[in-house]
C-alpha cells in the first residue's frame, strides 16, 4: 500500500496549477486579451522571444501585444509541460506549436464545417519558464521562447514606432 504525504499532495497541487498557468498564457495570447495577462506575471517579469526582449510586466504585455497583431489569427497548441518545483520556486518547459491565419484571407474551404482560413505560417518552438509562488498563487517571473522550425511565411507584425 502506498501512503500519499501532504508535501505529495503540495507537489502534484503546485505541478496543476503551474500547467493551468501555462494554459491561461496560451488562452489569452490566443484570445487577444493582454491585459487579462498582468494577472499571470510578477511585476518585475521578463521574456525573450524571436520578437524581442522585455522587461517589467507591462513591458511584457505590450511586447505581447505587438507580437499578436488584431488581424491576425492565433492558435497555440501547448503540450509535454515539465514542471521542477524547489519550494516557492519552479521552472518549467513545454513544447509550442503555433498556427498563424489571417481572417482576412477568407476561409480555407467554403464548404468546411469550419469557415476558418488555412494558417499561412506555422511556428514550433520551446517555452521556458520561471516561477514564483506568491500569496495569489504561481506567477511567470520569466519567460523564454527558443525557435525550433518555421513553415509558411508569417504575415508582418507591426514595429513599434519611435517615441
Amino acid at each position: 500500500m502506498t501512503t500519499t504525504t501532504m508535501t505529495d499532495l503540495q507537489r502534484l497541487t503546485d505541478r496543476a496549477e503551474i500547467i493551468d498557468l501555462v494554459a491561461l498564457l496560451g488562452a489569452c495570447l490566443d484570445d487577444g486579451k493582454f491585459d487579462e495577462m498582468a494577472d499571470l506575471l510578477v511585476e518585475d517579469a521578463t521574456v525573450r522571444t524571436a520578437g524581442g526582449q522585455a522587461e517589467g510586466r507591462s513591458a511584457v504585455i505590450a511586447q505581447a501585444t505587438r507580437t499578436h497583431p488584431a488581424d491576425q489569427s492565433f492558435h497555440h497548441v501547448i503540450t509535454n509541460v515539465l514542471v521542477a518545483v524547489d519550494g516557492d520556486l519552479a521552472t518549467a518547459r513545454a513544447n509550442l506549436v503555433v498556427h498563424v491565419s489571417v481572417p482576412a484571407d477568407g476561409p480555407a474551404d467554403p464548404r468546411a464545417a469550419s469557415p476558418a482560413p488555412a494558417p499561412r505560417a506555422e511556428i514550433g518552438d520551446v517555452y521556458h519558464f520561471g516561477l514564483s509562488r506568491r500569496p495569489a498563487g504561481w506567477r511567470f517571473s520569466w519567460i523564454e521562447i527558443v525557435p525550433v522550425w518555421l513553415s509558411g511565411i508569417l504575415p508582418p507584425t507591426p514595429r513599434p514606432s519611435a517615441a
